[in-house]
C-alpha cells in the first residue's frame, strides 16, 4: 500500500502542469542539500579537531554544552520551513484505505525529511572519531542514539506545535533570554545542557530517556493527525459579528486608496498576514548578530547582509506573496475591470511604508554604530527602489494559494510551504551583495554604501516605467495564475 502511495506521488510530480519549474526547483534544492551535507560533515571534523587541539578540551563535552542552542534553532527552523504533508494524502480518504494507514504513511514521510537525516552526516563521522580516539564503545552508541532521538523528537514536536504560534513565541523568547543571561554571565544554561547531554555518553542507559520522549511525541503526533484527519475538518464556519472598516484618509488616493484599505483589513484580520507582519518585525533584530563576539558577521560583507535584512522583512514576507494574498477571490476580481497598475502600486505603497517605518525604528542602531546604521539606511533605499519590484515580479510566478484563515507558518501555509519563495530570494540578495563587494573592493566602504543607496533612489524615480514592465508580466501570467488559484488540494 505504501509503495502505491509513493508511486502516485511520483506521478503527481511528473504530470504537474508546472513540471519544468518543479524540476528546476528540485535541482536548486539538490545543490542546497549537497552544500549543507558537506557543511555537516565538515563541522564534525572541524569541531572535533579544533576543540581537541586548539582548546585542549573534550570535544564531546563542548558539543553537549552548546547542543541546547542547536536544539532550539532546529525547532524554530522546522516550525518556519518544514511542511505538514497531510494535504496530499487527504484525497485518499474517499478510497478503500484505512485512515490509520494513511496517517502512518504521513508520519513515515515526515521522518524522511532532510531536517532529520542531515544530523546523521554530523553524528556518524563525529562518533567514528570518538571510537578512533578510544572513547567508550557503549557510551558512544548511547550518545549517538540519544542525540538522534532528540532530533527526531523535534520532528514530532513540530507537528504538535503546528499552528500554535503563541507557544513557539514564548519558547523562543525564553531561549533567547537564557542565551542573553549566559552572554552577560548571569546564568549559564550551557552548564545544565552539558550535564544532561553528556550523561548520554557517561551514564549507561541514559539514552532511554530521549528515546521514551521520542515515542511519546510520535504517539501524540499520530493521535493529533488522526483526530483531525477528515475531509470536512475545518469547513464549519465560526459565527462572528460582521464589521466594516474604512480609513477615510486613503479614499482621496482613488483606486489605490481602495486597494490599500483592503490590504490593511487583510493585515488586521488574516492569521496568515499577521504572521507575515510578526516575521518582518523579527527581521529588525537581525542586525544584532554583528555584535556577537568573534562572529563572522562582524565583517563588512556580512554587516551589509544583515543591514539589508533589517529593513527587508516585510518585502520578503509580504510582497513575495502578491497576488497569492488575494487567491481566494482573485478569479472573481479578474472578471472585473481591475486596473492592474493601481492594484500593484497599492501593494508596493504598503511595502514602501513598512520599509520606511523599519528605517525609523532601526535608528536605535545608531547607539551601537553610525556606520552600521548608514548601511541599514542604504539597504532600506535599495529595498524600496529595487527589491520591492523584484519581489512583485517573483510573486507573478508564485502560483501557490494562501488560506487566509489558516494558522499559517511564517514562510507558508499550514500545509503548503513553497520552497520557491526561498529560491526567488536569491537574485534579490546576490545582486546587491555583488554591487557592494565590487564597489568596496575598488573604491572603499563609503562608495559601496553610497552605490547601494543610489541604486535604490534611481529605482524609485523610475517606478512608473518599471511598473509598466511588471504589469506586462502579470498580464502574461494572468490565466495560469487564475487556474492555479481555482485548484484546491
Amino acid at each position: 500500500m505504501y509503495r502505491k502511495l509513493l508511486r502516485l506521488e511520483f506521478k503527481n510530480f511528473f504530470r504537474n502542469p508546472q513540471l519544468s519549474a518543479n524540476i528546476a526547483m528540485k535541482i536548486f534544492m539538490g545543490f542546497g542539500i549537497i552544500y549543507f551535507s558537506l557543511a555537516f560533515i565538515g563541522a564534525a571534523f572541524g569541531l572535533f579537531f579544533f576543540v581537541r587541539k586548539e582548546l585542549n578540551a573534550d570535544p564531546v563535552q563542548i558539543f553537549c554544552r552548546y547542543f541546547i542552542y542547536y536544539w532550539a534553532a532546529d525547532l524554530l527552523i522546522r516550525y518556519m520551513l518544514q511542511q505538514m504533508p497531510t494535504q496530499n494524502i487527504k484525497p485518499f480518504l474517499t478510497q478503500n484505505i484505512t485512515k490509520k494507514k494513511l496517517v502512518l504513511y504521513t508520519i513515515i514521510k515526515t521522518i524522511s525529511h532532510f531536517f532529520n537525516w542531515a544530523i546523521l552526516l554530523f553524528l556518524i563521522p563525529f562518533c567514528a572519531l570518538m571510537l578512533y580516539y578510544d572513547y567508550s564503545i557503549i557510551g558512544t552508541i548511547g550518545f549517538f542514539l540519544g542525540i538522534f532521538s532528540i532530533i527526531l523528537f523535534n520532528n514530532f514536536l513540530n507537528i504538535l506545535l503546528n499552528g500554535k504560534t503563541l507557544v513557539l513565541v514564548i519558547t523562543s523568547i525564553l531561549i533567547f533570554g537564557l542565551a542573553a543571561l549566559e552572554y552577560f554571565g548571569i546564568f549559564a544554561i550551557s552548564n545544565y545542557s552539558e550535564l544532561f547531554f553528556y550523561s548520554l555518553y557517561n551514564t549507561i542507559g541514559a539514552f532511554v530517556i530521549p528515546l521514551a520522549l521520542l515515542f511519546a511525541a510520535m504517539y501524540l503526533a499520530f493521535k493529533s493527525i488522526y483526530d483531525d484527519f477528515y475531509l470536512d475538518q475545518g469547513l464549519e464556519l465560526k459565527k462572528a459579528e460582521g464589521k466594516t472598516e474604512n480609513i477615510e484618509f486613503l479614499n482621496k488616493f482613488g483606486v489605490i486608496g481602495t486597494f490599500l484599505n483592503n490590504d490593511i483589513r487583510l493585515l488586521k484580520r488574516s492569521k496568515a498576514a499577521k504572521q507575515a507582519v510578526f516575521g518582518s518585525l523579527m527581521f529588525l533584530c537581525y542586525g544584532l548578530l554583528i555584535y556577537t563576539p568573534g562572529s563572522f558577521y562582524q565583517s563588512d560583507f556580512m554587516k551589509f547582509f544583515c543591514g539589508l535584512f533589517v529593513t527587508g522583512g516585510f518585502v520578503f514576507m509580504f510582497a513575495q506573496k502578491v497576488p497569492a494574498w488575494d487567491s481566494s477571490y482573485y478569479p472573481l476580481m479578474m472578471t472585473q475591470n481591475v486596473p492592474y497598475k493601481q492594484y500593484l502600486k497599492a501593494k508596493w505603497s504598503l511595502v514602501v511604508v513598512a520599509v520606511l517605518l523599519c528605517m525609523v525604528v532601526s535608528t536605535a542602531y545608531i547607539i551601537l554604530s553610525w556606520e552600521f546604521y548608514l548601511i541599514i539606511f542604504a539597504g532600506g533605499l535599495y529595498n524600496i527602489g529595487v527589491n520591492s519590484y523584484l519581489t512583485l515580479i517573483s510573486g507573478a510566478y508564485n502560483k501557490q494559494p494562501i488560506d487566509l484563515n489558516s494558522k499559517a507558518k511564517s514562510m507558508g501555509g499550514k500545509n503548503n510551504f513553497n520552497i520557491k519563495l526561498i529560491l526567488m530570494m536569491l537574485p534579490q540578495m546576490l545582486l546587491p551583495m555583488a554591487v557592494f563587494s565590487g564597489m568596496k573592493y575598488f573604491f572603499g566602504m563609503t562608495a559601496a554604501i553610497a552605490a547601494i543607496g543610489f541604486l535604490g533612489l534611481i529605482g524609485f524615480l523610475l517606478r512608473d516605467k518599471i511598473f509598466d514592465y511588471i504589469v506586462k508580466i502579470y498580464k502574461t501570467e494572468k490565466y495560469t495564475t487564475i487556474e492555479a488559484f481555482k485548484k484546491t488540494e
